[in-house]
Order: structure tokens, then C-alpha cells, then sequence
């Protein structure tokens, strides 16, 4: 039976709903760039998260240069991640608001100390902390804690790649049998389950029931341990994992 002692958190639509605002703002440059390079197709912010939910901008851009056969070099590309970020960090200081029910699961996993607490993203490190400031999530996490695949390594990459997730084992002095992720993307749940982490596939940030019950389904297909629809039923969720 696995003992559990730290619980890493994805952060966009996770703890917080910020992926339609990023994604709205990447939607802007993503057409600018294809318009600089005569490319007829444009994308709205939905589109984009149709296409490329989980990935960061970096990650995007990089599908988009395989997508449409054209290059860009790496000072263009490190501009727009640099402009991408100013952009949606304005929006989310604006409108991000929390999950529903994410801040009263992570005031009573605060108040019982029982478990450590981690932020795990693929967003720029500058992004995730505006993002849980704004909804006053930031209480419950020391800031050497939250990492960012953008940003806290060495070379830069994205989920599903689980670099992030061994380094964030490595800095909280954890082996993976002994934490717990929650993530909403199939990119996301890849990364964690690659690096050999317990995850809970949280499907409540999804539009329709549908769409929930299709992410739901490829959750569990990729190996995410179990499903949580909503923030209440995350004890649960954790009893579960733990009698298994």
C-alpha cells in the first residue's frame, strides 16, 4: 500500500481556470505569425486549445512550425514566448478566477500539514505565480516549490515530456510511489504517469458533459489511477489511491 506524502498540483484549469484566458491571448500572435508568413489559416483561442490543451507556447509554436512546414529562428521564437507571457499574465491580473472548489481542498490539505504541497506546470514560471495569486491560491505553496517546465530547468520543454515532473521528485526529496498529480490534459497526465507518479484525472474544468466524459475516458486510458469530476470529491479520490 503506498504511503503518499506529497501531492503535486497541475495549475491551468486545474487550480485555476486561465487556460481560455492564455489561450485567447495566444490565438493573437499565433495569427500574426502565420499572417507574417502568407499562411491563409487563422485560430481562435477554442481552436487553439482543441489543438494544442496541455502544451505551453513554446511547445505550440513548435507543432505549429511542424504543422505548416515553415521555421523560425530561435531569437523570433524567444521574442513571441517573452510577448505570449506579457500578454496572458495581463489577462489572467485581469479575469482568472479559481477551479470550483479548488481553494477549499487546498485550505483543509494546508490546515492538516498531512501531505507536502507542490505546483507542477508546463506555463512560464512568471504565469503560474500570477495565476494563483490573483485567485489567492499562493498561501498554500513556498515559492521554491512551484515549477515550471518554461522555466525551472535547465532546457526548456513542455508535458507530456515528464522532465518536470523528475525534477520537482528531485527537489522535494520524494520517489514517485510516494506522490500524488492531479492534471486535466492528456499532456499533462503523461508527464506524470512517464515519470511514475499516481495521477487524478481532474475532468471538471471541461465544457458539457461530454467532453467531460470523452477526457474522463482518455484519462484512464493513459493510465491516470482515477477519475475526479469535481474538487469535493477529492478525498476520495486520495482514499482511494491509498487502500489500493
Amino acid at each position: 500500500m503506498p504511503k503518499i506524502t506529497e501531492i503535486f498540483f497541475d495549475c491551468d484549469n486545474t487550480l485555476v481556470l486561465s487556460e481560455e484566458l492564455a489561450f485567447e491571448a495566444c490565438a493573437d500572435l499565433t495569427n500574426e505569425i502565420l499572417e507574417k508568413r502568407n499562411i491563409p489559416d487563422r485560430y481562435t483561442g477554442g481552436q487553439l486549445i482543441q489543438d494544442f490543451v496541455g502544451q505551453n507556447f513554446r511547445g505550440m509554436m513548435i507543432s505549429l512550425q511542424a504543422k505548416y512546414k515553415f521555421e523560425m529562428s530561435k531569437e523570433e521564437l524567444e521574442e513571441y514566448v517573452k510577448m505570449e507571457e506579457d500578454k496572458v499574465i495581463a489577462k489572467l491580473n485581469e479575469k482568472a478566477q479559481p477551479c470550483v472548489g479548488a481553494t477549499e481542498e487546498l485550505q483543509k490539505l494546508y490546515d492538516s500539514k498531512k501531505y507536502g504541497l507542490a505546483v507542477v506546470s508546463s506555463s512560464a514560471l512568471r504565469r503560474v505565480k500570477a495565476s494563483i495569486k490573483k485567485v489567492g491560491q499562493d498561501k498554500y505553496f513556498d515559492p521554491e516549490l512551484i515549477f515550471s517546465a518554461a522555466t525551472s530547468l535547465p532546457k526548456p520543454t513542455s508535458k507530456p515530456d515528464p522532465a518536470i515532473y523528475i525534477h520537482a521528485l528531485e527537489v522535494c526529496k520524494k520517489k514517485p510511489e510516494e506522490v500524488v498529480a492531479i492534471e486535466d490534459s492528456k499532456s499533462g497526465a503523461l508527464s506524470a504517469i512517464r515519470a511514475g507518479i499516481y495521477v487524478i484525472g481532474y475532468v471538471g474544468s471541461y465544457e458539457g458533459d461530454e467532453k467531460k466524459l470523452e477526457m474522463a475516458q482518455r484519462l484512464k486510458e493513459l493510465g491516470a489511477t482515477v477519475i475526479m469530476k469535481d474538487w469535493s470529491e477529492f478525498e476520495q479520490c486520495m482514499q482511494q489511491i491509498e487502500s489500493a
